[in-house]
């Protein structure tokens, strides 16, 4: 059946288990997340259908199911499955997008390196995407494409349908063009995002430079300017934008350009924060820690993320502060997305090194300074250190947005707890009443903490009230809101086109 919504996006919308011998397609295991959120657009559709990619060692196989057809709580829709082998994921995902365009994005020059990249397979792989995105769409459709991984589908997808309408979210920072320029294939880049209704972003910053971007490759016009919402701009914070471009035109074809954090399922999380289990296991925690104060840190293992960066701060903090040392704990999650990648690979160890370091400089046998945990904790047990937790300390180098400090400020429904935010992180901009620190500053960074650790009750409070406002109001469903209304000005414009 021919579908008037099709989600393009490069993970399967649900999780596979094996059950004496057949695969079962179960939902994921935490309602909160970017896949439920897409999913719930379903509802507004007649029928939906869902592209993504699953691993084969033979695509030719016959056996292959290509196309499944899946019934959950979000409704009925076709998921269709791009056969890719080991050595074209390699390519496509782990060469392509995360050894040459992920340093790029976050403005990591000396990460980049383009010399394995092979070009032809992600023009293939992303043809791929666009072939079954077409055969999908009914007439009209909407096509939803996310992530740079996916960056040339908009364009051969305009090649085969010029009737449906498509949108395009980028969910990592969108660097400036003496940045992106880098990529020897730039042009065909911005050209095919060009071929888009809407291209989204999270946050005016990244659409300001994107347009910046496609004005110098191609001739784009910007066609109106809207002052940014007042609660987004603060001046202690890098990303801040007075003011961002809504609306460029390309060849005659006009582009809806969306500025719009995505959030978190705030009502999910403060039901799992209220839950009397949860509450009494983040007690314990805290009986635990008897008169210790307890920072949590929670990310990837990837060197946009600061990780090692942190644990130096907080050596030197316990250098400087002797009264600390007993006193304070940190708990830095840090989790392996990429665990056969060098680069990856790399920061995990210079983790263990640091954090083994400290420990031994520093550690008593009634006293650990780090506890380094490497391995993904279920939501609920995030939950409850983010409960018990008296700092949460977020200071990634570089980030699209950042959902855990979201997380944090839902979890705390007592009103208290201190989030130290870097202002390199998307969230930043809406989140300007966390204390703020520059992670790239020694000085920034180490004030930070112990002005945290040292915050009096009432302005922790304030803090976290301005903080859970600013959470609720952009919420996961507040992104969705401002994505269908996109969608819907964008197709009634093309509607209008002769």
């Amino acid at each position: 059946m021919p579908s008037d919504l099709v989600i393009v996006y490069h993970r399967q919308p649900y999780e596979e288990v094996e059950v004496n011998g057949k695969i079962e397609f179960r939902e994921n295991k935490s309602p909160n997340g970017i896949v439920p959120t897409l999913k719930s657009f379903f509802g507004t559709a007649d029928h939906g259908a869902w592209i993504a990619w699953k691993l084969a060692d033979d695509p030719s196989n016959p056996d292959f199911e290509r196309v499944v057809e899946i019934n959950d709580a979000y409704g009925s829709y076709t998921v269709s499955r791009l056969p890719l082998t080991k050595e074209q994921v390699s390519s496509f995902y782990h060469v392509s997008s995360k050894e040459a365009f992920w340093p790029i994005l976050h403005s990591f020059k000396d990460k980049y390196n383009y010399d394995p990249v092979d070009w032809p397979t992600f023009r293939e792989v992303n043809w791929a995407f666009a072939e079954a995105a077409a055969r999908e769409a009914s007439k009209g459709a909407r096509v939803w494409i996310h992530d740079y991984n996916l960056w040339l589908v908009p364009g051969y997808l305009r090649q085969l349908r010029s009737d449906v309408t498509i949108s395009f979210f980028h969910h990592t920072p969108f660097p400036g063009a003496d940045m992106f320029n880098v990529l020897p294939w730039r042009r065909e880049i911005v050209e095919s995002l060009l071929a888009c209704d809407v291209i989204g972003f999270h946050i005016p910053r990244y659409a300001a430079n994107f347009v910046s971007v496609a004005r110098s490759l191609h001739d784009v016009s910007v066609l109106e300017r809207m002052p940014v919402d007042p609660s987004l701009i603060s001046e202690g914070t890098a990303l801040s934008e007075r003011n961002a471009p809504t609306r460029i035109v390309y060849q005659g074809n006009e582009i809806g350009i969306s500025s719009s954090a995505v959030g978190v399922a705030v009502d999910f999380i403060e039901a799992r924060a209220n839950d009397p289990a949860v509450q009494a296991r983040a007690k314990t925690i805290r009986t635990d820690l008897k008169d210790a104060k307890l920072i949590v840190s929670v990310g990837r293992t990837d060197y946009t993320k600061g990780g090692v960066e942190q644990l130096e701060s907080f050596e030197r903090v316990l250098e400087a502060n002797p009264a600390l040392r007993g006193k304070v704990c940190l708990m830095h999650v840090s989790v392996s997305a990429n665990r056969n990648m060098t680069a990856y690979e790399d920061v995990q160890a210079g983790l263990e090194e640091t954090a083994g370091r400290i420990n031994g400089r520093y550690g008593t046998l009634g006293w650990q300074p780090i506890t380094l945990i490497s391995r993904a904790i279920p939501f609920d047990d995030l939950i409850q250190y983010y409960l018990a937790a008296d700092v949460a300390w977020i200071t990634p180098l570089a980030d699209g947005m950042n959902l855990v400090c979201k997380e944090f400020v839902a979890a705390r429904t007592d009103c208290d707890g201190v989030l130290v935010l870097s202002e390199f992180a998307g969230a930043a901009v809406e989140m300007s009443s966390a204390v703020i620190t520059n992670p790239f500053s020694y000085r920034s960074m180490d004030l930070a903490i112990v002005q945290a650790l040292e915050m009096e009750p009432q302005e922790r409070q304030e803090r976290m009230k301005a903080l859970r406002q600013m959470v609720r109001r952009f919420s996961v469903e507040h992104w969705g809101q401002t994505q269908e209304a996109a969608f819907k000005q964008a197709s009634a414009y093309r509607k209008s086109k002769p």
